[in-house]
């Protein structure tokens, strides 16, 4: 097996709905060219939080894959996030996505698990049956430290070290954790990529990874990739330079009362930034009114971050 290469920037796309809440076809194709025609851009990973994966019907995920993969015609691999809950029902899920031409997983827990843990050993098996079932390459997705999904380290070095995974997108928000099982998880499998998903946090974990996986890559693509490239070089100086250009739309989408709230204030971002024209979610998110529209918009500005029909024309 080849090995998806991810020592870059993965952004976790927006899905794009119609203003009657349809899935858009022609604007996702859009999104996934513009986001895969930048270098080091290394993947997509649609189907997700950030794209309301879960919002969706099966025949929405399966041709919204089937747009991505169209879209950006070889270029880079498509990752779906899987969230079926359970293991035989998240395999027969992974199937379906490889047969509509995703190439990698990323593996969400069972969604049991966050309000009552999970037993030892089950989320080993459920890695090993979409790899053996689907053929996906996985990725382990590390819960919030908050949560009752959040792996210990045994059970990370455990799938970590399965066939068919090769990269790990962490979000602990737990430092000492992270400070301690990273090195542990590089010791174990040193071909294992480490990706950072602390959307809000991106400063401390720059350092330690081989690349970003995260919804932030909607908004500020150019911003990231430049981040990452600072943390690689060991140059704290422009990597922290970066950060606080980008400060005012971190606190204006993720420090909000709610991560689920990120979701739509991304979307308001991509409305700022010309890539979309409206904002529209699907239930269970709710606008989040015009005070908040007003200060995502300011952020921007506040950043430097201009319109995307600027930035080509500039080109």
């Amino acid at each position: 097996m080849q090995a998806m290469d991810l020592r870059g920037l993965s952004p976790a796309p927006v899905t794009a709905f119609t203003r009657d809440g349809e899935v858009d076809y022609a604007t996702n194709a859009r999104i996934a060219k513009w986001l895969a025609g930048m270098d080091d851009v290394k993947s997509l990973v649609i189907l997700g939080h950030a794209g309301e994966g879960t919002f969706l019907t099966e025949e929405e995920r399966l041709n919204l894959i089937r747009t991505y993969v169209e879209a950006v015609d070889g270029a880079i691999p498509i990752i779906a996030g899987i969230t079926g809950e359970g293991t035989r029902v998240a395999a027969e899920e992974a199937k379906k996505c490889k047969a509509a031409g995703a190439i990698g997983a990323l593996v969400y827990p069972n969604h049991g698990w966050l309000r009552f843990g999970f037993q030892k050993g089950a989320p080993q098996d459920r890695y090993k049956a979409i790899w053996q079932e689907s053929g996906l390459q996985c990725i382990l997705f590390q819960y919030p430290d908050a949560t009752k999904a959040s792996y210990d380290l045994d059970t990370q070095l455990a799938i970590g070290t399965q066939d068919g995974v090769v990269a790990t997108k962490n979000g602990v928000r737990n430092m000492k954790r992270w400070y301690v099982e990273i090195p542990e998880l590089k010791k174990a499998n040193a071909s294992l990529q480490i990706l950072s998903c602390h959307d809000e946090w991106l400063l401390p974990t720059m350092f330690d990874v081989d690349g970003l996986l995260v919804g932030y890559g909607n908004i500020a693509p150019e911003l990231l990739i430049d981040l990452i490239k600072a943390g690689k070089a060991q140059d704290y100086p422009a990597a922290r330079k970066i950060f606080e250009q980008l400060l005012p739309v971190t606190q204006a989408v993720y420090h909000r009362g709610s991560h689920m709230e990120g979701t739509v204030a991304l979307k308001l971002g991509l409305v700022h930034r010309g890539v979309l024209e409206h904002a529209t979610i699907r239930e269970p998110l709710k606008n989040l009114g015009e005070k908040a529209e007003a200060e995502i918009f300011a952020a921007f500005d506040a950043a430097g971050i201009g319109r995307v029909d600027q930035l080509m024309a500039a080109e």
